[in-house]
């Protein structure tokens, strides 16, 4: 049986932003420009509405919204960032990728980490395709 739905959390400026992993002056852009919609709490400051940013959210991640490098695939998830540790062995390398608030680990081949030329500072976009994710709730 369905549960009833709760009343969902307003997001402040700067956590809607923290959660779309962009900065609180674009969040305020994106406002401005009418992007997604944003209230007034009783203090004045804007709100999002729950609803509307996960509405907003899953715009922003439509395949035609985000930047596929022009390249087609079925993963949709995509966390572009810059390399800031690669440990190779003797047949792998665990490459460790900072995109915005999120550090995502691999373990590759290392021939593969040095095809690609994956070294500290240099540009990747991890790319997550997974029958398995385990979701936790803040």
């Amino acid at each position: 049986m369905a549960q009833p739905h709760r009343p969902v959390h307003p997001y402040r400026i700067g956590e809607a932003a923290a959660m779309l992993g962009v900065s609180a002056d674009t969040m305020r852009r994106w406002v401005d420009a009418g992007r997604v919609a944003a209230e007034r709490d009783e203090h004045g400051h804007r709100i999002i509405p729950g609803a509307q940013l996960a509405a907003f959210a899953r715009e922003l991640a439509r395949p035609e919204n985000a930047a596929v490098e022009g390249r087609p695939s079925s993963a949709r998830n995509r966390f572009p960032g810059i390399v800031t540790d690669v440990v190779l062995g003797d047949v792998a390398a665990q490459v460790e990728i900072q995109a915005g608030p999120f550090r995502v680990v691999s373990l590759i081949s290392r021939d593969s980490a040095e095809e690609l030329g994956l070294v500290p500072g240099a540009p990747a976009t991890a790319v997550i395709k997974s029958t398995n994710v385990v979701i936790e709730r803040a």
